[in-house]
């Protein structure tokens, strides 16, 4: 099925739905505060994908005491079922569309968390409905998903937000409000790290093994091409590292650890992109990626911004604009054991000031540098090899901006994010991260994961076309929807 086909049938009149007055609430609201047909009071939320990541976005979403959780959907009855622990009254589905079908006028907004795949095809048909859509990060596993969604969410005036949770944390806008007063002069390269491994090099799996019977495995492709269950390899842990479903190391941690200067430096999408990456096995992601972007000017920037992004273990490769006071070349050792509760838990550590942070960014500028752990560490500027206190930059800026004073505990910051959706529903705020945004940085992105089919190779991306100047590479923009 063509995507465009989806688009138009997964309209309102296609699956036979009334609108609801509180349809009309959230498009009024979608570019201010207190839009003037504000009448709810609470907020009906959905939630598809409501397994690992999708349970902390459940619990940070109905943390807000705002909000009523109306349902719940996931291909995995285990998953439902500890979901349905939480919020006993909510209905269940394993299929979104039958849930939108019977429930859609008692839904005020959907939440959505599901492996990257199903990103689009779940938010483009609560969008048609007029709901405003909170959908984790990357946003779209195809490119011009991402120009989809951001056109509709355009067209409708909606209300959305990219499930990005550091956006809204103190040091990253600091470290944002930093850049843009000119704390280092104009930004000539950004360079950005994690050494996770969302990749596999290994050869693709052979066979099929007894689906889970808590698992429908043929929603859970969705509108992606049909494949033999296996074992360990899908779901529930490492679609991430499969072409059909994830988008590698860069569509995970790439998005958050780029945000911050994305941002910062008001970046659009790029002109040039190359991968230095081994060569395409047909299946998964390469296990390490160099991938180097280069932007137009910006006004917080020279004439070109050099972008370089290093992933895999060991990652980053040493370079000098990464050498920190103290001379010591390697980075932090990944911690393999962390988890998602561990995150939850996590306070400000202190950092060896001669070794890189596991994961993070630099950006390297006229008058210096500036590194930015990832996560939940202030900023540190860096001139001729020495560290620089900046405490008087950060006064000046925390009180022009009433950034109040950091609070480094996840427990309680990760749901800002969330209760700023909420609230934007509701009426009282506006989202940070919109799909306008969202997409043309989850674009960036997935054009280095398309730049991974062709190592080595730069390619040329012209952004008021939408093509490669290469064009074998256009085909990877988009995908056919395989109806389910």
């Amino acid at each position: 099925m063509k995507k465009r086909d989806f688009i138009k049938i997964s309209s309102l009149s296609a699956i036979g739905l009334i609108l609801s007055p509180s349809a009309l609430i959230f498009k009024a609201n979608a570019n201010g505060i207190n839009g003037k047909y504000t009448t709810l009071k609470r907020l009906r939320t959905a939630h598809i994908g409501v397994g690992n990541m999708g349970f902390e976005d459940l619990k940070a979403i109905s943390s807000h005491a705002m909000v009523d959780v109306v349902a719940l959907c996931d291909v995995d009855s285990n998953y439902l079922a500890k979901a349905k622990e939480l919020h006993p009254n909510a209905k269940v589905y394993s299929d979104y569309r039958k849930m939108y079908a019977e429930i859609g006028n008692d839904i005020d907004a959907v939440i959505i968390s599901t492996p990257d795949h199903t990103h689009a095809p779940a938010s483009i048909m609560a969008m048609n409905m007029d709901k405003p859509v909170f959908c984790q990060k990357p946003l779209t596993h195809h490119v011009m998903e991402a120009r989809a969604m951001s056109n509709l969410a355009k067209e409708k005036n909606l209300i959305t937000q990219m499930g990005i949770q550091v956006h809204s944390f103190y040091d990253y806008k600091l470290a944002t409000l930093l850049i843009q007063s000119g704390i280092i002069g104009k930004v000539h390269t950004v360079r950005a790290w994690s050494p996770k491994n969302w990749g596999y090099d290994g050869v693709q799996p052979i066979g099929s093994d007894p689906i889970p019977d808590s698992l429908d495995w043929n929603l859970w492709l969705g509108t992606s091409t049909e494949r033999p269950y296996k074992k360990d390899y899908y779901h529930p842990g490492d679609w991430r590292k499969v072409l059909d479903y994830g988008c590698g190391t860069l569509g995970d941690m790439g998005v958050h650890i780029f945000d911050t200067p994305y941002n910062a430096l008001e970046l659009d999408v790029p002109r040039t992109i190359v991968n230095e990456c081994r060569k395409p096995n047909g299946f998964g992601f390469p296990e390490h990626n160099i991938v180097t972007y280069e932007f137009p000017q910006t006004k917080y920037t020279t004439k070109t911004l050099k972008w370089v992004w290093y992933d895999g273990a060991g990652a980053p490769k040493h370079h000098k604009d990464l050498l920190l006071p103290g001379g010591k070349k390697m980075h932090q050792k990944e911690d393999k054991g962390v988890t998602i509760e561990d995150k939850m838990s996590l306070k400000t550590k202190s950092v060896d000031e001669g070794t890189l942070p596991e994961q993070g960014a630099m950006f390297i500028g006229e008058k210096g540098r500036l590194l930015l752990p990832h996560f939940m560490q202030l900023p540190r500027k860096i001139v001729n090899n020495k560290y620089v206190d900046i405490s008087e930059e950060i006064t000046l800026v925390e009180k022009a901006n009433n950034l109040g004073v950091p609070i480094r505990d996840y427990k309680s910051e990760g749901p800002k994010h969330y209760h700023q959706f909420v609230d934007a529903c509701l009426g009282t705020d506006v989202c940070s991260a919109p799909f306008s945004y969202a997409s043309r940085l989850t674009e960036t992105i997935l054009l280095g994961v398309i730049a991974g089919r062709f190592p080595n190779r730069k390619l040329h991306w012209n952004s008021e076309t939408a093509k490669f100047l290469e064009t074998e590479a256009n085909k990877y923009l988009d995908a056919e929807y395989r109806s389910f």
